[in-house]
Parts: structure tokens; sequence; C-alpha cells
């Protein structure tokens, strides 16, 4: 129902901004290089090209290789080990004011000559972060009784949880004020868009090897059938 409406909310305001909203024809557009798909690809082909663009999308597709795995699996494992999806949905809720209230922080000081510093220094917290959040599916089965998990371990899962969020949102806004800054005014909208492309896409593929890799990775025991590893899926079924 919640995903029915907020679907049925989209597809409302979206088709009463296409009719509705007009473009002010009186302004001269400013000149661009582009004027269709095939000069824009043509453009971003040209721009990738560049030795220095090369080196940053490197960097930025892979530097969040090192916390990927506890980005994408902590919440699974936390689950499969007990913890209720309803109350880690339910602590997803105290971070929605520090989600809001954290790029204004952290934006007084991306918006100087070297925004990347940020970046950098929140790299080493978010790595750190990986063995807190191994740690708190270590602790999970030892702190589990009858009634469910006590009050202090969803707190320290909250204020992990926040933590992981400040470090999240300082490597994010300081991309993108860097993707900003280094952006050609011509063309900045294409500029940008391929920086940021390249920078959701280093975060994404990491995560879904991570997810992959879960299982050939995983130590299995079988109970009661000697002579059986459990490491594959057919050996599982049997």
């Amino acid at each position: 129902d919640f995903l029915f409406f907020w679907g049925a909310v989209f597809l409302v305001t979206t088709t009463l901004v296409a009719f509705l909203k007009k473009e002010n024809e009186e302004l001269i557009p400013a000149k661009e290089e582009t004027k269709g798909i095939t000069d824009t690809y043509r453009l971003l082909f040209s721009i990738i090209k560049m030795p220095a663009v090369l080196t940053f999308c490197l960097l930025i597709l892979t530097s969040k290789i090192g916390f990927s795995a506890a980005d994408a699996v902590t919440g699974l494992k936390l689950v499969e080990e007990g913890v209720p999806k309803e109350h880690l949905a339910l602590l997803a809720v105290p971070m929605v004011p520090l989600q809001i209230i954290l790029p204004l922080v952290i934006s007084k000081y991306t918006a100087g000559p070297q925004p990347l510093n940020t970046f950098y220094k929140a790299m080493p917290y978010r790595l750190l972060l990986g063995l807190e959040f191994a740690f708190l599916v270590w602790w999970a089965p030892k702190v589990k009784h009858e009634g469910g998990f006590p009050i202090y371990y969803y707190a320290v899962v909250v204020l992990s949880y926040a933590l992981h969020q400040e470090g999240l949102y300082s490597m994010y806004v300081a991309i993108m004020a860097f993707n900003a800054k280094v952006s050609d005014p011509l063309i900045g909208g294409t500029y940008m868009t391929l920086l940021n492309t390249v920078s959701n896409l280093g975060g994404n593929w990491p995560s879904t090897v991570a997810l992959w890799l879960v299982d050939p990775l995983t130590v299995k025991e079988c109970a009661g059938a000697q002579g059986h590893t459990c490491a594959t899926a057919a050996a599982t079924e049997v």
C-alpha cells in the first residue's frame, strides 16, 4: 500500500509537471557545445579520455571496495541472526533527521578549494565501521534471548548506524562538491552527470560483488550428514 500510494503520487506529479510547466522562451539560452544526443556522447567520450578524468574515475570506481561488504551484507546478516526486519526498519526512523542535518553541516567543510579532503578523512572511519558491523553480527546470537534482543543491543546498532551515516554523507557530499567544482560550466550538466554516474557506479558494483560472494565464502556445516560439506547449493539440498 505504501509503494502503491507513493507510486501514484509520483506519476500524478510528474504528469502535471509535463503538461503544466512551460519553459521561459524569452531567455536566450547560453551557448553550449552540444546540440543533440550524438554530440553529447561524442563530448562525453572526449571528456573521459582526459588523463586527469581517467585517473579520477579509476580512483572513484575502486575507493568503496573496502567497506562494500559491511554496507551491503550487515542488515541481511542481522536478519539471519534473528533480528526482526520490522525492528531494523524502525531503526531507520531516527536516521531521517540525521540525513537532513548532516549534508548541511558537512557542506561547510566541502565548500573550500579542496573538498576531497573531507573524503580522505572519512575513509579510515568507514573502514573501521566495517569491523564494528562485523562485531554487531557476531554479538547478535550472544545477547539474543527468548523475548528477542535487549534494548542496549538496539541502542548500539542505532549508534553504529548513526556513525555510518556520518561517514557516508561526508564522502558523498565531498564527491558531489568536487564534481561541481571541476565541471566545465559550459557543459556543466553533461560533465557533472558523467562524474556522478561514475561515482554511483563505484558504490554499486562492489556491493553487488560482495552480495554475490556471500554464499561461496560462507563456511557451512551439515548436521547429521557426515562427508557432506554443504559448500554448494546441490550439497545443501541433499
